[in-house]
């Protein structure tokens, strides 16, 4: 019998250099990755201008106030809350308390403007009907961040006066206090959550291995692809502005191709030498069958990844960069210095093996536990088939019923930091908080404009809408004004939404819209959410129809069949309607909410479903792609394709079944977090690989393939010009001569 050639697919190539290079590539690799931490650290990450990052008329109006002077719309205003149930704002007690705070605050008055006092007559607004609450309310100076900075010595000030009076419910919350409260709260859990991942991680690693050696090295690898993607993304921030929370993004996505593309090299170069090989010729076997499959799988993540550029969202592009930053190290670090540290270790690699962890795998690499279960599936395909996909449609039927809305306050725990107080004024002044922001480029000094705001005024006041009440202010020069307007409902939902509408569609082109070459448009949070939101409606179709579209193309191309391109998109599609099934099940109808510790708002977070489409789409096209690659792997060797299938899925199962483990770990790990957009990413990530891996790849992905059989290799003759690529793995380079396509 001939002796098949050395594979020359590229991947192969990489790896045979990698292991006769072994200190070149360990050393490259370890430089690469300290000087992405080395200079990314001078340069610093450069973040997204918040007071930039609407859309629509939003960012409109936005725009007219940063122009016109305004420091943010909306001010960064503060409130400082006095609230007693006895006494009321009448009562000798409850003014001494207000004059105590306004006394507290007023030394830091170079850090604000427009202090404004409810004992004040001008301000009654500030005092509930009932008189037992007050606001003291104060603009801070300068842009966000400045304010952030310059704002703990006021937060104490009015902390020791809470104290001071215990008898009143005194409390501050604002636009800097509570941003930066808020997020110092969010960014430690997200530090505990990447700290709570990585040992579990590694334990999952050990069950699967059963040797810690052999663990250590897809955490290690992940790890610093990780490490060296935050420090790229530092440098990269400088021409792409980041998210201040994608680095939870990118350690999510980092541990998770990082750790599957590791784990899927190391296992078929395990499974080479259990079956015989010698060390060189089981890790060429490895690089020129999973290092492609890695390559493939790499390229269709980054596809699906890009696919958030066209969402038309400034974190979205963010989030597309890093994570296609991440997935090409990981990628490049497996298919380069992971030879070479395997080429180094040889069997050593199963050093501090755990006795009691034997894995449960035959001489060939297959799973004993799925050989059971994939026996009868494969006996009766078309049963297992239907079982299979009608699960998976009963799952996404409540995808139909799919709402996002912001959660606003209700995703925070009562226990955060000024959340109370938010409570509280929110309660007491409906709207106040969150009010609409009317931005107007006019004369304000002209008599059109003044009689424009009254109208405006009696017409917002008359409506049954419930308005609050109104507060103008003007830049010095004149050509500009911001105008509050309180809106009624909790600010994201269907009633504020509603008011906003009114407002924009009603009551100000029949007001400000008649002042003479006037311009004017509408921010503030509800604003802010609503025009995100739809633009979100208007830009999904466009970013599923790329991923959808180029992931078919590169399977194409991959594979040589137009039928396993699409059944790859088809099955892709289940996967995810099933996980957004269980999103909404959970998260919006509340199944499960005393379980996972939340209240449901009715809604899903309006950015969720295309984060999860994107991420879902490339990790488990990960899994499609191992599976796929060893089935025509087997069929080029000879193996009929009912053959090819039946050893393809049972040699991939457990390792894919090892990989989704790592994955679901690592997500639940973010369901445990108070705030419930990182429990529906959490959970809607955990269930999604979980069915992905099971189900899909497990049941119907097998069935289906019997079922096809030879059709599965279908390729219109008007696409045979498409290139050629050899799964088949070449003869090793060492001195035993030996094929690893040759039996055993």
């Amino acid at each position: 019998m001939s002796v098949p050639h050395p594979s020359r697919n590229l991947a192969a190539r990489m790896g045979r250099w990698s292991a006769s290079h072994r200190k070149l590539a360990i050393f490259g690799w370890l430089a690469f990755v300290i000087s992405a931490v080395v200079i990314g650290t001078a340069v610093g990450q450069k973040t997204i201008d918040n007071q930039n990052n609407n859309v629509g008329q939003a960012h409109q109006a936005d725009q007219i106030l940063k122009q016109a002077g305004f420091t943010q719309s909306g001010g960064l205003t503060e409130f400082v809350l006095i609230q007693n149930d006895k006494l009321t704002i009448h009562d000798p007690a409850f003014r001494a308390v207000v004059r105590d705070v306004v006394g507290a605050v007023s030394p830091y008055h170079r850090d604000f403007d427009n202090l404004r006092s409810p004992l004040a007559r001008a301000n009654h607004s500030q005092v509930t009907h009932d008189g037992h609450t007050a606001l003291v309310e104060f603009d801070m100076n300068g842009t966000q961040k400045a304010a952030e900075t310059r704002i703990d010595p006021i937060t104490n000030a009015v902390a020791a006066v809470a104290k001071a009076h215990s008898r009143f419910y005194v409390g501050e919350a604002g636009a800097a206090s509570s941003d930066k409260a808020l997020n110092k709260m969010f960014n430690q859990q997200l530090g505990q959550a990447g700290t709570r991942s990585v040992p579990l991680t590694l334990l999952i690693l050990v069950l699967v291995f059963g040797s810690v050696l052999a663990a250590f090295v897809p955490l290690m690898l992940a790890l610093q692809s990780v490490i060296a993607t935050i420090g790229l993304v530092a440098i990269v921030s400088h021409l792409v502005p980041m998210d201040p929370n994608v680095g939870a993004v990118v350690t999510l996505v980092g541990l998770a191709v990082g750790v599957d593309y590791t784990l899927f090299y190391l296992r078929r170069e395990r499974e080479e030498r259990a079956a015989g090989r010698g060390e060189h010729a089981a890790l060429q076997a490895a690089a020129a069958t999973s290092g492609r499959s890695v390559l493939i799988s790499g390229a269709t993540v980054m596809i699906a990844m890009a696919g958030m550029l066209f969402s038309g969202d400034k974190t979205f592009e963010s989030f597309s960069v890093a994570t296609m930053i991440v997935v090409a190290a990981a990628m490049i670090g497996s298919l380069t210095v992971l030879p070479a540290v395997l080429s180094k270790l040889g069997d050593r690699v199963e050093k501090g093996r755990i006795p009691l962890l034997g894995r449960l795998r035959r001489p060939g690499g297959e799973s004993r536990v799925w050989s059971a279960l994939l026996t009868p599936v494969l006996r009766r395909p078309a049963v297992a088939a239907v079982i299979a996909a009608g699960l998976l449609v009963a799952l996404a039927v409540p995808t139909l019923r799919l709402h996002t809305a912001q959660s606003g306050l209700q995703s925070l725990p009562r226990n955060a930091p000024t959340v109370e107080t938010l409570d509280r004024i929110q309660a007491a002044y409906p709207g106040d908080s969150s009010p609409a922001v009317v931005a107007v480029k006019t004369d304000t000094s002209s008599p059109a404009f003044r009689t424009a705001i009254g109208q405006l005024e009696a017409r917002a006041a008359a409506s049954r809408v419930g308005y609050g009440a109104i507060q103008v202010d003007t830049n010095r020069a004149h050509s500009a004004a911001q105008v509050s307007i309180p809106l009624p409902g909790s600010g994201t939902d269907a009633k504020s939404n509603g008011a906003l509408l009114t407002l924009r569609n009603r009551l100000l082109p029949e007001t400000v819209g008649h002042v003479p070459g006037a311009r004017y448009a509408v921010t503030g949070q509800t604003a802010g959410s609503y025009d995100w939101n739809q633009m979100m409606k208007s830009s999904i179709p466009i970013v599923f129809g790329f991923v959808l579209t180029f992931a078919f193309l590169l399977l194409l191309v991959s594979f040589r069949s137009i039928v396993i391109a699409a059944k790859a998109v088809v099955l892709n599609l289940l996967s995810v309607g099933a996980a957004y099934g269980v999103v909404v099940a959970t998260f919006q109808w509340g199944w499960g909410a005393h379980l996972l510790g939340f209240k449901s708002y009715g809604g899903i977070s309006p950015w969720l479903p295309m984060f999860m489409f994107v991420l879902l789409f490339g990790l488990s096209m990960d899994y499609h792609v191992f599976i796929l690659s060893r089935i025509r792997e087997a069929r080029d060797r000879g193996m009929s394709t009912e053959d090819a299938v039946t050893h393809g899925i049972k040699t991939t199962a457990g390792t894919v079944t090892s990989a989704a483990l790592v994955m679901v770990g690592a997500f639940l790990v973010f369901a445990t977090l108070p705030i419930i957009d990182m429990k529906e990413m959490g959970v809607g990530l955990a269930a999604a690989v979980l069915i992905d891996a099971t189900i899909v790849r497990g049941v119907l992905l097998p069935a289906v393939m019997k079922l096809l059989g030879e059709r599965n290799w279908y390729l219109p003759r008007w696409l045979e010009w498409l290139p050629r690529f050899n799964h088949e793995v070449g003869r090793g380079h060492d001195s035993e001569r030996e094929s690893v396509l040759v039996p055993a």
